[in-house]
């Protein structure tokens, strides 16, 4: 794709075709990042149920804490990511992509560490261990290419690779080859240990 297609997908670092809505949880990336990584999460809240408003909120810092008792013991959390994915298949992004998302944590890949200064952070509705949705993968299948066309992508990786023993998603249930199949990447570009699945 050319950029003259790549500017008819993208605002500045906002994907056109998802529904923005601005998470006041980001920052400045150093200076020099590379932004090469692309990394999966899954989230839902509270865990496994789907469908609510939740985490918009929580990535809005207007979750209602006292809405269920879960949400107790993530009171107070500052957290984002750059898009969100819902079971259907539809498209959120709260952070523009040329600033830095709250999404990894403590985190290291490719050699270095603090992996949200130079990365892009994907959520999807769904639980670790639980299957995703055909949709879910359908608009990934859509958006990495997107963003492989405005930065210069080289890995995708998810959470518990990025932060293995800390974070145990998308988990067992994302289908790493569903994903890869139609993208047509190297295996160069996933974790080593989703090649093996």
């Amino acid at each position: 794709m050319n950029s003259a297609d790549a500017s008819q997908l993208w605002q500045g670092g906002r994907y056109r075709f998802a529904r923005w809505q601005a998470s006041p949880n980001f920052g400045p990336r150093p200076a020099g990042a590379q932004i090469d990584l692309i990394v999966l999460h899954s989230i839902s809240l509270p865990p496994g149920r789907y469908g609510g408003d939740e985490v918009q909120r929580l990535f809005s810092n207007t979750l209602d804490w006292d809405a269920h008792p879960y949400f107790q013991t993530i009171r107070g959390l500052e957290v984002s990511a750059h898009f969100y994915v819902r079971r259907d298949g539809a498209l959120w992004q709260f952070v523009d992509c040329d600033a830095r998302a709250w999404h990894a944590g403590a985190s290291c890949w490719r050699g270095r560490d603090n992996c949200n200064d130079d990365s892009i952070g994907i959520e999807l509705e769904g639980l670790e261990g639980e299957a995703f949705e055909a949709g879910q993968y359908e608009t990934l299948q859509s958006l990495l290419p997107a963003i492989a066309q405005r930065y210069p992508i080289a890995h995708v990786a998810g959470h518990e690779h990025i932060a293995p023993g800390r974070k145990l998603d998308p988990g067992p249930g994302f289908d790493w080859h569903r994903l890869r199949r139609p993208l047509g990447w190297p295996d160069r570009v996933f974790p080593q240990a989703v090649l093996a699945r």
